[in-house]
């Protein structure tokens, strides 16, 4: 029985600290990646964000609950252990389940919105935060376009008569003012499947 007891005190250590891993990426989520999760004009990323803060809350304060009564031996903490070892365990398989089901509209639904996102609001009045989170996302991740550099053709500010750039100066591979003028291969970022692949990956 002390076997038992201690191998389910180690178990509750290892719950509680992947606990604290799956909190640590919803937080990183939402303050490193916040930027990005704008651009995407969908709900589900922040949401997918909060939904691990709160699955990782639930597991540290499971995991918490499980090493008191592990230790202290009592049968009203364990039953509430129990309780809610099985409310994570069932809300595992609904988000697995959901996933799978939602998985390939939702990954067409993000391409779509980030290509909207780029061609309607980039460089628009009142849309700097868009701006600039394109092009960040741009210059980090080395890309053009949603999916390509030719999403920028239908850009409303490409499109605009004073402006004689192909792809905004955040595609090129050194930025300069009025580098994204040449849309050649040695001067932007032409990257198979565009800036979408890159956010996935």
């Amino acid at each position: 029985i002390i076997c038992l007891k201690y191998l389910l005190f180690l178990f509750n250590i290892f719950f509680w600290l992947a606990g604290g891993a799956v909190l640590a990426v919803g937080v990183w989520t939402l303050v490193e990646k916040s930027d990005y999760i704008s651009l995407l004009n969908s709900s589900f990323y922040s949401a997918s964000a909060y939904i691990l803060i709160s699955a990782g809350v639930i597991v540290i304060v499971t995991g918490i609950i499980g090493c008191c009564a592990t230790l202290k031996e009592m049968r009203s903490l364990l039953v509430m252990y129990l309780v809610l070892l099985l409310c994570v365990f069932l809300l595992e398989i609904v988000a697995g389940v959901l996933a799978y089901i939602n998985y390939q509209g939702l990954d067409e639904e993000l391409r779509q919105n980030l290509k909207e996102t780029m061609q309607q609001k980039y460089q628009q009045p009142g849309e700097e935060s868009i701006t600039q989170a394109v092009d960040k996302l741009q210059q980090e991740f080395k890309c053009c376009g949603s999916h390509n550099y030719s999403d920028w053709t239908d850009s409303l500010w490409i499109q605009e008569a004073k402006n004689s750039r192909l792809v905004p100066d955040s595609c090129c591979k050194t930025p300069s003012e009025l580098c994204g003028s040449r849309n050649h291969p040695s001067n932007i970022y032409r990257v198979e499947g565009g800036c979408i692949t890159k956010l996935e990956d």
